[in-house]
């Protein structure tokens, strides 16, 4: 497997804009955004599982459609980028 390598500041400020606009357009969708939350931090899962106080391994099941996470961890990971947890119409 590749080893991960951390972005460079110019690739989270583009991450972090591309994820504000799919979240203003209703298209970012868990449990992908999850992942790309941290990578927008430019973070591993271990520096991100820490932040929120959780393992690597919630976030690995997180972020692979695996885990049921509470809405007061969801809360937790949106709380991190500005994000809410809510429901959005379908367009």
């Amino acid at each position: 497997m590749a080893r991960w390598k951390k972005p460079t500041k110019d690739e989270i400020l583009e991450n972090r804009r591309s994820l504000a606009e799919r979240a203003k357009t209703g298209d970012l969708k868990l449990p992908g955004a999850v992942g790309e939350i941290r990578k927008g931090f430019g973070m591993t899962q271990e520096e991100f599982a820490k932040t929120l106080a959780l393992t690597r391994r919630q976030v690995a099941e997180i972020e692979a459609g695996m885990a049921n996470p509470t809405l007061e961890t969801l809360e937790k990971i949106g709380r991190l980028f500005g994000f809410g947890v809510g429901f959005v119409p379908k367009g």
